[in-house]
């Protein structure tokens, strides 16, 4: 279904009539910001008069993606003015979102203690990369530091080469975005059946660590070394990896199953080889072999001689090639960076929707809209 998008003014979708006030972040805190107000939910972000600088490394640009559906607000939470009106917002919120170092609320004042005070429904979620306590809460880190210490990084990469960073997808957006998310609306569903709101410790490493439950038994059952190139899913297995193709591009390859792997065998005219695909031992030889098949032709030549099959061989595409690829044309209602999960009816909103302190204060001090209004 073709939607378009919607302006925070008309939201629609699951969460309708939700209320989430966000204070101004970097990485997962706006991404669950983005994600909840995809399915509907009022977010309101409360951003600072002068944002510090992050350096010249750091680029803002992504903030008009991630603000997409909300509405803005800017306090100065260093005056009574700011920090009265950011009080009151949170009084009429059912969840909260804020991403600083522990402690920072709560000499603003503005800590779920007091806040919660005045609204006991108030679902408060705290996201930080090393959690609210511990012997690292107070020290600053990154997505790298937060998956290094998880297990995580030390999975990826090549045997011979330091692991390489996956971007900050594991860590802020995985670990961090997505569960803080997830965190906010278990808590709204706790406070809609107790009337009893909560504070939520989200932290990177925890929800790192969390996307790793698979890995780590695994590892608990002799099912996976701690040894990177060793494993079924870490570029050990000859037909679950990305090959280089004679362009210079590259295919990924994910056969696991005998049948899938059949299909690849076919496709690359080894079906009449004796490969093992469980023999462990053959793996290299059969990596080389496969490999020696895919750098005869082109990656656009693979991908349509694969395509309608069972072999599970995709190109690895480029950021500047993904928007023209056919699957993704189709699945695009509203732009490259689709809401996800995906409801009937419900499309991420447009850019942000900037409010005055008196503005926000009266959307919120009305009744509520009923939902998809």
């Amino acid at each position: 279904m073709n939607v378009p998008s919607q302006g925070p003014g008309e939201r629609n979708g699951p969460l309708a009539g939700i209320r989430v006030l966000e204070f101004e972040g970097i990485g997962p805190v706006p991404y669950a910001g983005m994600l909840l107000a995809d399915l509907g939910a009022d977010v309101l972000k409360i951003a600072r008069p002068a944002v510090p600088s992050r350096g010249p490394l750091i680029a803002d640009q992504g903030e008009a993606v991630l603000d997409r559906g909300k509405r803005v607000v800017t306090l100065d939470l260093k005056s009574v003015t700011g920090l009265d009106t950011a009080r009151a917002l949170a009084a009429e919120a059912d969840g909260l979102l804020e991403g600083l170092r522990p402690g920072v609320m709560e000499r603003l004042g503005l800590g779920p203690g007091p806040l919660r005070a005045c609204n006991p429904r108030l679902v408060y979620v705290r996201v930080t990369g090393w959690g609210q306590d511990g012997p690292l809460s107070q020290t600053a880190g990154h997505d790298i530091n937060y998956i290094a210490l998880a297990g995580a990084l030390g999975l990826i990469g090549q045997a011979d080469c330091p692991p390489p960073p996956p971007a900050n997808l594991v860590g802020d957006f995985g670990g961090g975005g997505l569960i803080a998310a997830l965190g906010l609306l278990a808590g709204v569903i706790q406070a809609g059946r107790s009337g009893q709101g909560a504070v939520v410790d989200s932290a990177m490493i925890d929800g790192t660590a969390s996307q790793m439950a698979l890995i780590f038994a695994w590892y608990a059952a002799g099912l996976w070394q701690d040894r990177r190139e060793s494993n079924l899913l870490d570029g050990a297995a000859p037909f679950y990896r990305c090959y280089r193709c004679a362009c210079g591009g590259h295919v990924a390859v994910g056969a696991i199953e005998p049948a899938f792997f059949a299909d690849l065998m076919a496709g690359l005219g080894l079906e009449g080889e004796a490969w093992d695909q469980a023999d462990r031992s053959r793996w290299p030889d059969l990596a080389a072999r496969i490999a020696g098949c895919f750098a005869t032709r082109s990656r656009d030549a693979w991908a349509a001689h694969f395509a309608g099959t069972d072999a599970c061989v995709t190109p690895v595409l480029g950021l500047a090639e993904v928007a023209d690829h056919p699957h993704i044309v189709a699945r695009q209602a509203s732009g490259l960076v689709p809401p996800a999960p995906r409801f009937p009816g419900s499309a991420p909103g447009t850019e942000a929707d900037r409010l005055d302190a008196q503005e926000a204060l009266a959307r919120w001090q009305r009744p509520r809209a009923a939902a998809g209004q």
